[in-house]
């Protein structure tokens, strides 16, 4: 019912069909825009009546029987010029300009578009149009009534705001939850920062098949991720083609054209037959290019026109091939800074930029690792057809390890995968004992200090600080704390936390204190030359 504060006004088009009738037996017959007036609980102070010229002097009859009827409705009269009542085009287009042109006045009125009369394409526009709120208020529809001559029938409101029904909303709400589901793998992630941003990919993914660009650290799950996608539009029927991935790493020479774009028969030394190449492959699906960035030049100019025109030309052949898919790329590389290399085609970035998604690496998300363990666990158990547990203090002193600042996690899930399979491929009787873990634990550690050491060898001390310090302030520095502050700076940018940043630092002198402040102490040391936490953390 209307707000008795507001004027209520219903807009609706002649029906030439069911509005007709002359002389006194047409109130025998059931008129839907007459009887909108009929209703005694209903009220409505203006009536805004759409019509054709050809049905100008059914209008009249039908105007002046809205006024005998109900003498407070005030009734206006608009021309609609359709070329054909059944061409969606032209509808929509006269609706629309109908919408445009008025004078909508939601603060002063409520509005009810009635959507019984005229053609069907004309009901379909004018519930497109309500629902896009071009006509700002809510559906109302009229039924003839049951027994003939019995009154003026029955009506029914229908508000398209889908948040004021709840059982609508609690549909759509678990719709949504069992996407998002869907692309954690059924994992129960407790880091807010992730599961806002797979919320925000799960949007994009249902809505958009446009260019999704997945950016993250090796390991950090983007190819899992690039599956789980097609999976949750696949569920939705919007894509019904394979999944192709590929690792643009892989890709060498003169054979990233072929494996990508295919080749015809005879194109080049060793081509003994027609290849199809991956992008053919991927027609009405998903294409993966993880890596993206360690595409050729040449083949990331193919790349663009299959993007944007879905077309492009095998190796050796002078007709193009055919392809529509979806992209998802994924890089660890930074895209821009390739572009200013001249490594990378700015246009392509342009192009695949439109949705970027940054994955944190794990020591970002030390809080997900014990709901990873548990599925790493199970897959495991899927896998191997064996199911293993760790017993309690085993699994205690394995997350103590995992979530603490000293664990790098530098292969991100790749590391936790590897780990989960070791422990239980060496768990007697399906349990995980507290050795077991100890001796993983050792493991990892001297993996990632043999990868600290391989890092610092590719970047020099120097490099380190000049990356974070002027010329002139390293100069002033002796060369004894250059090698100290260097190494300090690999490890702040290892960790998650100011924090986790001195607890790895300081490990072997904290034991020794009674009230160790690790994150004070880093805090002082970096600011003898100058530097805060954000500051070490650069480049």
């Amino acid at each position: 019912m209307p707000k008795p504060n507001k004027r209520q006004v219903a807009i609706g088009l002649l029906g030439p069909m069911l509005d007709s009738g002359k002389g006194t037996t047409r109130w025998e017959r059931w008129r839907p825009t007459v009887s909108l007036f009929q209703h005694e609980d209903l009220a409505i102070d203006r009536f805004e009546l759409l019509f054709e010229p050809k049905f100008t002097a059914l209008k009249t009859i039908v105007s002046d029987d809205i006024r005998s009827v109900s003498p407070q409705t005030e009734v206006r009269e608009h021309q609609l010029h359709f070329a054909d009542a059944w061409d969606f085009q032209d509808v929509f287009g006269g609706l629309h300009d109908f919408c445009r042109s008025y004078a909508f006045n939601p603060d002063e009125e409520d509005y009810l578009v009635h959507i019984t009369t005229g053609t069907h394409v004309a009901q379909i526009c004018l519930f497109l149009l309500t629902e896009s709120r071009y006509f700002p208020g809510k559906l109302i529809q009229t039924a003839p009534p049951t027994k003939w001559g019995s009154g003026p029938g029955s009506y029914g409101v229908v508000d398209l705001d889908l948040s004021k029904y709840d059982r609508l909303a609690s549909r759509f709400d678990r719709e949504t939850r069992e996407s998002t589901s869907l692309l954690k793998s059924g994992i129960e992630t407790r880091s807010d920062t992730f599961n806002r941003l797979i919320e925000r990919i799960e949007r994009v993914a249902v809505a958009s098949k446009a260019p999704i660009l997945l950016n993250g650290p090796t390991g950090a799950g983007k190819s899992h991720l690039a599956r789980q996608i097609y999976e949750l539009k696949k569920s939705r029927r919007q894509i019904a083609g394979p999944f192709v991935e590929v690792n643009c790493a892989t890709l060498r020479g003169d054979g990233a054209m072929s494996a990508l774009f295919g080749h015809v028969k005879g194109s080049f030394t060793g081509a003994a037959s027609d290849r199809p190449g991956l992008l053919r492959a991927a027609d009405g699906g998903l294409l993966f290019l993880d890596e993206i960035g360690e595409l050729g030049t040449d083949e990331q100019a193919m790349l663009l026109r299959a993007i944007e025109e879905k077309r492009f030309l095998p190796v050796g052949s002078d007709k193009e091939a055919r392809s529509d898919f979806q992209l998802i790329a994924g890089t660890n590389c930074d895209l821009p800074a390739a572009v200013a290399g001249g490594r990378f085609r700015e246009d392509l970035l342009a192009r695949i930029n439109l949705w970027t998604f940054a994955l944190p690496p794990l020591r970002e998300r030390r809080e997900d690792i014990e709901p990873n363990l548990t599925y790493e666990l199970e897959r495991f158990a899927q896998r191997e057809g064996v199911k293993v547990a760790f017993n309690r203090e085993a699994r205690e002193r394995f997350l103590a390890f995992a979530i603490g600042g000293d664990a790098t996690w530098i292969g991100n899930f790749r590391d936790l995968n590897a780990a989960v399979t070791r422990m239980a491929t060496l768990a007697a009787g399906g349990r995980i004992t507290v050795e077991t873990v100890a001796e993983e634990v050792d493991r990892l550690r001297r993996q990632w200090a043999s990868t600290s050491l391989r890092d610092a060898g590719r970047a020099s001390d120097d490099e380190c600080l000049g990356s974070v310090l002027t010329n002139d302030a390293m100069e002033k520095i002796d060369r004894f704390d250059r090698v100290q502050l260097a190494e300090v700076i690999r490890v702040c940018r290892q960790s998650r936390t100011l924090s986790d940043a001195g607890r790895t630092l300081f490990a072997a002198s904290r034991a020794q204190k009674a009230k160790p402040n690790d994150a004070d102490r880093l805090r002082k040391y970096l600011a003898r030359f100058g530097l805060d936490w954000e500051k070490a953390c650069e480049g």
